[in-house]
């Protein structure tokens, strides 16, 4: 099945975004600077994280983790569609395509299992206090972040394995700016029925299931908020939460959209819309989200000799 992959489609066809040269260079110039900036800032987590002592706390922990996946989600689409910009032959290669199938699927649900074990921290951290340091022990830590890595590798694993079993002979059109499952799925010219099973699968238990964990977390950590006396105080608690909050929020609304919905029904040109959204926009945000208001991470920068007064 492989060889009849390889033989009938060599390679497939990006129908990305308009051929007016003047959009072409203004999209160019976004997603270069989108790409840019989500480097620098998760690299630059990342940096901080292993030369500052002081964040190595459980959050900054899953920070660095949320920033690896950053940068694999934007590395595995913007580089080949900041090439498609500049040529008028706009195609990805049928292993290429597959390869970012894998890493972008690993990436997004890696997301997704990631931010409800920054929930569970969240939730820890305010609702038993006192056992903080017990309940996220650096071994505890590190086996959540194993958890999260090698499910969401098996995940990818499986889907990629699906979708190379696959028989593709045209047409070789996706309408869409990088290879995802949804669209790829589409020009499929055998049955994706164990592939769209599997899907549905994943989705129930990495947005749906996750969704509603995070949900919980958050019922519990409202709760015990607001049993705190004064303004100030749940003032301070909530700030710890509302970077989480904002992140959850936009990757959840973006992702479901795109992953969530049937393939039949899966819409190229607002799919192409949010999966700017959650392929470059949220990986430029987030290190911008939790680091913008952060004492920590602000007294950090303070100590590297380029940002010092």
């Amino acid at each position: 099945m492989l060889m009849n992959n390889q033989t009938q489609v060599t390679e497939f066809i990006l129908q990305g975004f308009s051929d007016r040269f003047s959009i072409k260079i203004l999209l160019f110039g976004s997603f270069f600077s989108l790409y840019t900036v989500a480097l620098t800032g998760n690299i630059l987590i990342i940096a901080l994280f292993i030369c500052s002592a002081t964040l190595h706390t459980p959050m900054y922990f899953f920070l660095v983790n949320l920033s690896m996946l950053d940068i694999m989600c934007t590395t595995s689409v913007l580089p080949k569609v900041l090439e498609n910009l500049l040529s008028d032959k706009k195609t990805i290669s049928y292993g290429g395509c597959m390869t970012q199938v894998c890493f972008l699927t690993w990436a997004v649900s890696g997301e997704l299992l990631l931010l409800t074990a920054m929930a569970y921290d969240r939730y820890v951290a305010i609702c038993h206090p006192l056992h903080y340091s017990t309940m996220m022990s650096k071994k505890i830590c590190v086996l959540l972040a194993i958890g999260v890595w090698g499910i969401c590798g098996l995940n990818t694993s499986v889907h990629t394995g699906l979708m190379i079993r696959l028989s593709f002979c045209g047409p070789n059109i996706i309408n869409q700016f990088f290879c995802e499952i949804p669209p790829v799925l589409l020009l499929s010219c055998t049955s994706t029925y164990v592939n769209n099973i599997m899907t549905v699968l994943a989705d129930v238990f990495f947005s749906v299931l996750n969704f509603l964990l995070i949900m919980v977390s958050y019922c519990f950590i409202i709760s015990n908020i607001m049993k705190i006396r004064t303004t100030e105080g749940k003032k301070r608690a909530f700030s710890t939460c509302s970077s989480h909050l904002i992140v959850v929020t936009m990757y959840y609304c973006t992702v479901c959209y795109a992953y969530v919905s049937p393939i039949s029904r899966y819409s190229p040109e607002s799919g192409k819309l949010v999966a700017v959204i959650y392929t470059a926009v949220s990986p430029t945000l987030n290190p911008l989200i939790y680091t913008l208001r952060n004492k920590d991470v602000i007294e950090a920068l303070r100590k590297v000799p380029l940002f010092r007064k």
